[in-house]
């Protein structure tokens, strides 16, 4: 792999799409029938809501390569979901500021603690799906014990895994507020990034995502500093443990 292509894969690595295609791009200007790298310039098209770049990337893929298996699994996807926006695409709630989606790359700013991408589980319609872009503002809605995740319109797209959503409706009833945008989206897949707005006074110290990344939540504040004065704070992280 040259240093252009390496380049290009750390910028997908790291979730920077928009340099991900320039790069990918200028690989292609040296070596227009790379299939490889457009493949990877598909992909980052689609991360970046330009679908209809993609989907004609992907086929040139098949063009130069008829049994290209990850152009053609993704160009049957990406057919899919242009068929089911065709039957109706609901209105979404426009990113703050009139800002557009590939503008938005700083909505997906890490902030350690305050931030997680979680892919969603049991998903919504195909409908509903496809009118989804990257980096539209979706809604968290708590229940008794779930957090489910719509659209602006009250569409159901998808909920939060348990353990997410078990963090997010007890941090939400001792004050913390959260909003949350999609990052990735496909027919099977929907990731969204979630970013702690506000904090609750009573667990000031306390992060809404810890900093490991373990299969089971850690406690990010050791048990011995929680003072006795605050059961409801020990609590959550007892139950993340």
């Amino acid at each position: 792999m040259n240093q252009l292509a390496q380049r290009a894969v750390q910028a997908a690595i790291r979730g920077n799409w928009q340099e991900a295609a320039q790069i990918n791009e200028d690989v292609l200007r040296e070596s227009p029938n790379d299939k490889d790298a457009l493949n990877r310039l598909a992909h980052a098209y689609v991360e970046l809501g330009k679908r209809q770049q993609a989907l004609l990337t992907y086929k040139k893929v098949i063009k130069l390569d008829p049994y290209n298996t990850i152009a053609k699994k993704a160009v049957d996807r990406l057919q899919k979901l242009k068929g089911s926006a065709s039957r109706g695409r609901p209105r979404l709630r426009p990113l703050p500021n009139g800002q557009s989606a590939v503008k938005s790359a700083t909505v997906f700013l890490e902030e350690p603690g305050k931030t997680r991408t979680v892919s969603l589980i049991h998903l919504g319609s195909s409908t509903a799906l496809s009118s989804l872009d990257i980096a539209y503002e979706v809604k968290l809605v708590p229940h008794a014990h779930r957090v489910s995740v719509e659209i602006g319109s009250g569409q159901y797209i998808g909920r939060l895994p348990d353990d997410i959503s078990r963090r997010i409706i007890k941090f939400s009833r001792e004050g913390n507020e959260y909003e949350a945008f999609v990052r990735s989206v496909n027919q099977d897949s929907v990731r969204i990034f979630i970013r702690e707005t506000k904090r609750g006074v009573s667990i000031a110290d306390i992060p809404s995502f810890p900093l490991t990344e373990k299969p089971n939540y850690v406690a990010f504040t050791p048990p011995d500093l929680i003072h006795d004065e605050r059961p409801e704070v020990e609590s959550l992280e007892e139950e993340s443990e």
